[in-house]
């Protein structure tokens, strides 16, 4: 990444999208979109507020959720300090951004295409079916323990078949690792594609079912990161022949074949 690509912008809008008494707030941060080339769905972004100072020295990465010509927008879910700050920024805050970072997901267009979600691993999927050429060869699967509204789900079923499973006690988690078995051994029988985000041990259910069904899968790894670019290694995973890897600069996105979680 050349230092072009770290600009300072302007928050536009914070909007909250609901408020949860264990689990945080969950908002969408619209900022000023810098004067990119473009980017692609599950590419990320690290941001800083210049109001942080020196209070808090280490940005945060998020993924891209969507954007137009004139500003991007990021779907936080407000779980630590970083996260909790950035819910208090107003219209008119200064934040540094560097990207678009990392690869993206494989577009197939005529491919059957399933995308799974996990919980705010919904977010890259907004832009992703906005971007895709043929959104009708796109389904959309969501397994969610927070109320549904709190997910951008609403505007994703209005362009793709979506469906979704809550997860409030224990007996919901094996219907859902049910229904995660059925789905990818379907895709697999179609000869199709598989995309995928969320928390590791949904990541980890994917990765065995594509291998079970010879399934093509990609996964989007959630490693806490620093600096985005490759220099800190804080987000150092193996690959599929145990070498360690950057996942900020050769992922976030992985075949499952190709990475061991």
């Amino acid at each position: 990444m050349s230092l072009r690509n770290c600009r300072s912008v302007k928050v536009l809008k914070v909007s909250p999208v609901g408020q949860s008494k264990t689990a945080g707030e969950f908002f969408e941060l619209t900022l000023e979109r810098p004067d990119w080339d473009g980017w692609k769905p599950g590419q990320f972004v690290m941001i800083r507020p210049c109001s942080w100072e020196l209070d808090m020295l280490w940005a945060r990465p998020f993924s891209l959720c969507c954007g137009d010509e004139s500003s991007v927008t990021l779907f936080i879910q407000a779980v630590g300090r970083g996260t909790r700050r950035l819910a208090e920024l107003s219209p008119g805050d200064v934040v540094t951004m560097w990207g678009p970072l990392g690869n993206s997901f494989a577009v197939e267009p005529d491919t059957p295409t399933l995308l799974l979600a996990g919980g705010i691993g919904i977010a890259p999927f907004r832009g992703y079916v906005e971007q895709h050429p043929r959104p009708e060869n796109l389904s959309l699967f969501l397994a969610h323990r927070l109320p549904r509204e709190y997910y951008p789900y609403d505007r994703l079923s209005e362009a793709a078949p979506c469906r979704s499973m809550l997860e409030a006690e224990p007996s919901d988690l094996d219907r859902i690792i049910g229904t995660l078995r059925e789905l990818i051994e379907d895709n697999a029988g179609q000869g199709g594609l598989i995309l995928s985000c969320g928390p590791t041990p949904f990541m980890r259910t994917i990765q065995r079912f594509a291998k079970e069904f010879g399934a093509r899968a990609q996964l989007s790894l959630e490693n806490r990161m620093a600096c985005g670019v490759g220099a800190c290694l804080g987000c150092v995973t193996k690959d599929g022949a145990g070498h360690h890897v950057q996942v900020c600069t050769r992922g976030p996105v992985f075949w499952a074949d190709k990475v061991e979680l």
